[in-house]
């Protein structure tokens, strides 16, 4: 997503043993498994019809055959609400774009009362501010505060998350942000890779999949490259490798496509990018 995201969301409302074990579930879900990797929709693809008429839109995603829906800001609507029109749909809450505020303190617990709610295990804070990766010890200090976190909404059956951006691949001291970031959380942190913003932020997203597995619970589906109106599957991420990677060793629970190219209609464009998806993971069967 686009830092612009930050004033968008301001709308909207360890131990070792412990840390192994948390590690060991990880491990256990990277494993190959039985049933498909549902695909759920980020719903800042479509913020303005949502804005317009919220119903409609998830009415509309739903018909399309996404699986779940990942909030970032709620419309003015209490959960109650959203979770009434998301079953109504069919929808899950397959996670929500927070703020870091949005978990501190006093804070925390109405959020997690709110996500309850919805039904959504998957905590995603959605941008930080450059300040976090000025340094090897800003970042490890950020680290920090989401392990954390992580530990106080485990037992809750939640988890918390960073979304990658494109500043996230700055280089410090010779390495990614994103990398010294996720090397220093604990394996209960999600690693929210977003394909698009990472390889035009300079990342290479293949290599980052494959140095830190079972870390991918959520992933964004977004292209990189490709003519203006190139969707998810026309441009030059390589897919087939990226949904290979998350289905063996990624610890991938849910896909979830965002476009935010201003080409075309917006509905049409995600309901172009699930119909490729599709495609793209029907050839690998």
């Amino acid at each position: 997503m686009s830092i612009s995201r930050r004033n968008f969301l301001s709308l909207g409302a360890g131990a070792a043993a412990a840390w192994l074990a948390g590690a060991g579930r990880l491990a256990a879900a990277a494993k190959p498994r039985d049933r498909k990797i549902p695909i759920g929709l980020q719903l800042y693809s479509v913020r303005h019809a949502c804005q317009e008429d919220l119903p409609r839109v998830l009415e509309a995603v739903g018909q399309m055959g996404y699986q779940g829906v990942e909030f970032a800001g709620y419309y003015d609507r209490n959960a109650a609400d959203l979770r009434k029109l998301l079953d109504q749909n069919g929808l899950e809450c397959c996670g929500t774009h927070i703020s870091l505020d949005a978990l501190a303190g006093d804070a925390l617990k109405g959020t997690v009362e709110f996500n309850q709610t919805l039904g959504n295990r998957f905590l995603i804070v959605s941008w930080m501010p450059p300040s976090y990766a000025e340094s090897v010890q800003s970042i490890k200090d950020t680290a920090k505060v989401y392990n954390e976190l992580a530990e106080k909404v485990k037992g809750l059956g939640m988890r918390v998350g960073y979304h990658a951006h494109g500043g996230d691949f700055k280089k410090v001291e010779g390495e990614f942000a994103w990398n010294l970031l996720f090397e220093n959380t604990s394996p209960e942190v999600v690693m929210q890779l977003d394909l698009g913003n990472c390889i035009e932020g300079g990342g290479d997203p293949i290599a980052i999949l494959k140095r830190f597995p079972g870390r991918s619970g959520t992933i964004h589906l977004k292209e990189s490259g490709g003519p203006p109106e190139a969707v998810v599957g026309e441009g030059e991420v390589d897919w087939p490798t990226v949904f290979e990677i998350c289905r063996t060793t990624g610890g991938t629970e849910w896909y979830i496509v965002e476009h935010e190219r201003p080409a075309g209609d917006p509905l049409d464009n995600v309901k172009r990018c699930l119909q490729n998806v599709r495609k793209i993971l029907a050839q690998e069967t």
